[in-house]
């Protein structure tokens, strides 16, 4: 069932990236535009559905349903910013060599990181205010849900510079279904929202069968929904930022799962605060905040630096490895 699933997820990604680069072409957007917020919200539909589902009524008693909630959406900002760009960055090593300067459009990739620190700031300090603070945790959350508007317009507003930069969207190949289609913007989103329903499925057959294979560990439910749901459900931007990665197209990959940070970082938290108490209740969620914290400020200073690498991004798949050593050796 894994197996079928990353072949599902692989097949559905190439069809959902074509079409993506065929719809920021056709519409004369910056790469920005597409990679952080058309494929980053595309691809997060999977693990955005997950912990709403188990919030509000995944089949189980309350607390586990918000144990599983809450732990899906903390592990996916968590496995974005370890995980998914260590894993680009070793394809990337593959393709182009461990030392090659990796070049993403900087002032999208820096908006990023900076909405994504702010934004989680005050989702990890709603988890420490008092219970009986309702009220700031509403204010919080609708505070998160304007910060992310206000990102998606600053965003688009600087797409026209950026084209004129030489930063515009490109496909790097005819839009696949033109093959039994015409080559027309519907047929892109045709094919745009088959290749999201392909990634959707898989990423659940990847649940389903990671889900069972817990059981067989026997594991908890938060590790579960921090380790096991999270890997199934980034899978796709994971794909689609290695195909791009890959291709040379480095602001699509990093938008991609930046993109999705951000939208992982205001939206769904925002959603959790107003469904469910907002506790960090067990030591693995606080540590899975801080690496993730750790991992997107790493990022930011390689960045800074000038040393956005391969090897670099490899420091982001050790502090997931951190994690597993720690539940390994902890649970």
């Amino acid at each position: 069932m894994l197996f079928a699933a990353l072949v599902l997820v692989f097949v559905a990604a190439q069809a959902f990236t074509n079409a993506l680069e065929f719809i920021g072409e056709r519409f004369g957007v910056s790469e920005g535009v597409t990679g952080s917020i058309f494929a980053a919200v595309g691809t997060a539909l999977p693990e955005t559905i997950v912990p709403i589902v188990a919030i509000l009524g995944g089949g189980a008693a309350q607390h586990v349903n918000e144990a599983v909630g809450m732990g899906a959406i903390l592990g996916a900002p968590f496995m974005l910013a370890t995980l998914s760009l260590g894993i680009m960055g070793m394809f990337a090593a593959g393709k182009r060599g461990w030392s090659d300067n990796l070049r993403p459009e900087t002032s999208g990739l820096q908006r990023d990181i900076i909405t994504f620190l702010c934004a989680f700031s005050m989702v990890t300090l709603a988890a420490f205010l008092p219970k009986t603070w309702s009220h700031a945790h509403i204010l919080i959350a609708i505070i998160l849900v304007i910060m992310y508007f206000f990102y998606v317009l600053t965003t688009i507003k600087a797409s026209a510079s950026l084209v004129d930069q030489g930063h515009a969207t490109e496909a790097d190949k005819p839009l696949y279904f033109s093959r039994i289609l015409p080559e027309k913007l519907w047929a892109a989103i045709i094919q745009l929202l088959v290749g999201l329903a392909l990634l959707v499925w898989g990423a659940r057959l990847f649940v389903d069968g990671a889900e069972q294979l817990s059981q067989v560990l026997g594991v908890s439910v938060l590790l579960v929904s921090l380790l096991i749901v999270p890997v199934a459900t980034e899978l796709p931007e994971k794909v689609n930022s290695v195909i791009w990665i890959r291709r040379g197209r480095d602001t699509l990959a990093f938008g991609n799962i930046t993109g999705a940070m951000v939208f992982q970082g205001t939206m769904i938290p925002a959603i959790g605060m107003l469904l469910m108490p907002w506790r960090f209740e067990e030591m693995f969620a606080g540590l899975a905040v801080a690496l993730a914290f750790t991992g997107i400020i790493w990022l930011g200073l390689l960045l800074y630096r000038g040393r956005l690498s391969p090897m670099g991004l490899c420091g982001n798949a050790f502090l997931y490895l951190l994690f597993v050593v720690a539940v390994i050796f902890t649970a």
